[in-house]
């Protein structure tokens, strides 16, 4: 018997395949999926289902089609895909949709990102808490799905060139200098789309040369992990950066929502500055706007997007906080820590392409290199993000709260201390694993490398 606890997360659902979940799951998802959307009046007859190059992707994406057909509504099967594009059929088709992908998790893992109609996202407080009970109790009866006549056979749609089109027409490319961009898609569907929006198959030529690095779609990860944020899956990308005299070096996780980029140097630029960067970019279009920021991006995003004229507003870690505080703010973009960058263009959805596409625009309208470019919004040392496996995490965050009464407290989302020479840093739980996790900025390497190691002591203990 399933228990769909282990596998319905905060954001999506994810978890090992057969041993987790199977088809029969993934029907009873459509199902439940289905009726919540016909309970809540969700406009629109059709769903949208999408995966990624992952091998149990169009079977699990079969079997919650049926689930859905079941229930009286009729798919859309997009086939292969980013999941931004998924959100961009769901904006721009104002329809609810399914994507089958589990991200930059290792190859036996797949899951489900689910949105309303609009890319409105789904989460535990928005729906996804009813999906998990309903399939839940399908499961428990016996039942894969509710008796019934199937609804009428899937409609199969390639929307890539329309995403692309798109996405083309809101960071114009054409007139920047020509540029070498390594991209890395990790097997990941960065291959898929990076042709079609960065190259010149089906749309006008771009002043730019790729260097593709594992293009190939393959959900083994056969070279590496599809998850840019852990630095070894980066050291091929930074090595064929140097070796081909790129200007410009860019990283897709698996199912490449998100971005990360390495400059001429081989270095990372860090998702704040790139944050700010495009945040300033944006500002200079619609001036006074609202910029959201994760609440552990760095204190150069702030201070920034306020220098240019904006409106900061912080906003707890993950994406459902992140979009709920956009469409409240009606802000104009949205980046945090972990790579994910929103756009009120974009249907206040993530978008790695979009991200990237900015960062590109911004490097060939000027002649200086990225490096010398990202150092105007990084102003300041970050330790980047540390796990630590702690068995009472409330028990250990008390501790070392107390260990600083000089502090300035902030209790958002987890630990956030702030001291008066501009150091601070956030600790907080993990909502899925026994992990505590701590960010430490500092105004220099010294003060962050000392208080770093001040934390991590007493957590680790």
């Amino acid at each position: 018997m399933s228990d769909l606890s282990q596998i319905v997360k905060a954001y999506d659902v994810r978890g090992t395949v057969p041993d987790q979940w199977d088809e029969r799951v993934a029907e009873a998802l459509g199902v439940a999926f289905t009726q919540v959307l016909n309970d809540s009046g969700e406009p629109g007859e059709a769903v949208l289902i999408a995966h990624d190059m992952r091998a149990t992707g169009p079977a699990l994406a079969a079997a919650f089609a049926a689930g859905v057909r079941a229930e009286g509504r009729t798919v859309i099967e997009l086939g292969l895909a980013s999941t931004d594009m998924l959100y961009y059929a769901s904006g721009s088709l104002d329809l609810p949709g399914a994507m089958f992908t589990a991200s930059h998790n290792p190859a036996q893992y797949n899951g489900i990102k689910m949105c309303r109609s609009g890319a409105r996202p789904i989460g535990q407080d928005s729906g996804l808490a009813e999906i998990r009970e309903r399939a839940q109790a399908l499961l428990d009866s016996g039942a894969a799905r509710p008796a019934g006549e199937p609804g009428a056979p899937a409609e199969r749609r390639d929307l890539r060139a329309d995403y692309a089109g798109y996405l083309r027409k809101l960071v114009d490319l054409s007139g920047i200098r020509p540029l070498k961009v390594v991209v890395d898609a990790g097997n990941g569907m960065g291959g898929y789309t990076v042709p079609t929006v960065l190259g010149d198959a089906a749309l006008a030529a771009l002043p730019l040369e790729i260097v593709p690095l594992y293009f190939e779609l393959d959900g083994t990860f056969p070279n590496h992990e599809a998850n840019p944020l852990d630095p070894k899956n980066l050291v091929d990308l930074q090595r064929a950066v140097l070796e081909h005299g790129a200007e410009i070096g860019l990283a897709f996780d698996g199912d490449a929502d998100r971005c990360f980029v390495v400059d001429e140097r081989g270095e990372p630029v860090s998702p704040s500055a790139i944050t700010a960067l495009v945040a300033a970019r944006e500002l200079a279009k619609h001036p006074g706007s609202t910029v959201i920021h994760g609440l552990i991006t760095s204190r150069a995003v702030p201070e920034i997007i306020q220098e240019r004229g904006g409106n900061p507003v912080v906003a707890r870690v993950g994406h459902s906080f992140i979009k709920a505080e956009m469409a409240r703010t009606n802000a104009i973009f949205g980046g945090e820590h972990s790579a994910h960058y929103y756009f009120r263009d974009f249907w206040f959805a993530d978008t790695g392409m979009l991200a990237a596409m900015h960062t590109l625009a911004a490097l060939g309208e000027q002649s200086l290199p990225l490096s010398v470019l990202a150092a105007e919004y990084e102003r300041y040392v970050a330790s980047g993000e540390i796990n630590s496996t702690v068995a009472d995490q409330a028990a250990k965050v008390a501790e070392v709260r107390a260990a600083y009464p000089e502090a300035e407290v902030d209790e958002m989302d987890g630990l956030t201390l702030r001291f008066s020479d501009g150091a601070w840093f956030n600790l907080r739980a993990s909502n899925t694993e026994p992990l505590l996790r701590l960010n430490v900025e500092a105004p220099t390497r010294e003060r962050m490398i000392s208080l770093r190691g001040e934390v991590l002591e007493r957590v680790r203990r």
